[in-house]
């Protein structure tokens, strides 16, 4: 696998999952609110806070049929007037830019046009995320690796044949740092939709770093995919699920996206190494908690010791209970005191 860097922070096996909080359009076109979410993903302890540049004009055809997730959040509006409406003013985005290194996050924003790669390039962004309905864009994917930045490419509903031809595509203009994210595209999806197992998959066939951009309202999917060995986590999340968007009711809310980073780090601690041994921390119950060989009652010197005259219990640092037979038969070389642990130099 091809580990790559974002920043300081490096992704791939052997390094801490690379989290992104994903505010997206939830900000609402109000900058507060977005610069409320970027405090939000740093008291999380995100590693990344990422908005989205796009333009209804660039984004939609104004013949677009509107998408069934956003029933009853379109208030009569069509697709292209919902996108025109939330979109993110592009003057605030060296603001935000700023506001987000101010707080310790890479700041990222996906570009969904040319201009916006742009525009990114000018704020000296580190690295892109692609949404998942961009992967077919090879032209786009092209531009976006002639700025010899990390790429990291979101893969709902595409074909192993459309991310070889996507990967293939951008090595074919700079070998950039490439991560893949496993995506259910419905919003939310049903577990049943998840696949998480496709994590595998992807790792095993490009041979990159890969990870889940995560659709659901679940805080421990994220912490199944870091235990499938996923290496990269995108969680939306919004100031209140309860906003106006279509984006808001499947987002974590602060409390929850706080829960998620937190159980994704404890998951990534916890799986360790596939070693199977025993940690220093345990040495102390290891002797004193284990069972051994103890003296039942006194066994004066001499005496041909018998199973009725030993019982098994703890601590453990005598003669370990699979050498009972071995003791049974033997000869007391002195004095046995009854509750004795039994080692080899008393037989």
């Amino acid at each position: 696998m091809k580990v790559f860097s974002i920043g300081s922070k490096k992704i791939g096996n052997d390094h801490p999952v690379f989290i992104i909080a994903e505010a997206g359009s939830n900000h609402n076109r109000n900058l507060l609110k977005a610069k409320r979410l970027i405090e939000v993903a740093a008291e999380s302890e995100a590693d990344a806070v990422k908005f989205q540049t796009y333009s209804a004009e660039t984004l939609y055809s104004k013949k677009t049929p509107n998408p069934d997730y956003l029933n009853g959040k379109m208030e009569q509006k069509s697709v292209w007037q919902l996108i025109k409406d939330i979109e993110l003013p592009r003057e605030w985005q060296g603001e935000l830019a700023d506001y987000s290194r101010s707080h310790g996050l890479i700041f990222l924003s996906t570009p969904f046009d040319y201009d916006a790669i742009k525009e990114l390039e000018e704020l000296n962004i580190l690295a892109y995320k692609i949404a998942s309905f961009e992967i077919i864009d090879l032209p786009f994917l092209k531009e976006i690796a002639k700025t010899k930045k990390p790429i990291i490419l979101s893969t709902g509903m595409a074909s192993l044949g459309d991310i070889e031809d996507a990967i293939n595509a951008i090595k074919a203009i700079e070998d950039v740092g490439i991560g893949l994210l496993h995506c259910a595209i419905n919003y939310p999806p049903t577990f049943n939709d998840l696949n998480l197992r496709a994590i595998q998959t992807l790792k095993q066939a490009f041979q990159v770093p890969v990870g889940y951009s995560d659709h659901t309202m679940s805080i421990t999917i994220p912490s199944v995919c870091v235990a499938l060995g996923g290496n990269i986590i995108e969680k939306h999340f919004t100031l209140d699920r309860t906003l106006k968007g279509p984006d808001h009711s499947f987002a974590l809310e602060p409390n929850e996206l706080k829960e998620m980073i937190k159980n994704i780090r404890e998951t990534e601690v916890s799986l360790g190494s596939p070693m199977k041994f025993m940690p220093n921390s345990e040495a102390n119950l290891y002797k004193l908690a284990r069972r051994s060989i103890i003296a039942k009652k006194n066994i004066p010197k001499g005496k041909i010791i018998e199973e009725s005259d030993l019982i098994i219990k703890r601590p453990g640092y005598g003669i370990p209970p699979k050498f009972l037979n071995i003791i049974v038969g033997r000869i007391a070389r002195k004095d046995i005191e009854e509750e004795e642990i039994i080692t080899w130099d008393l037989v």
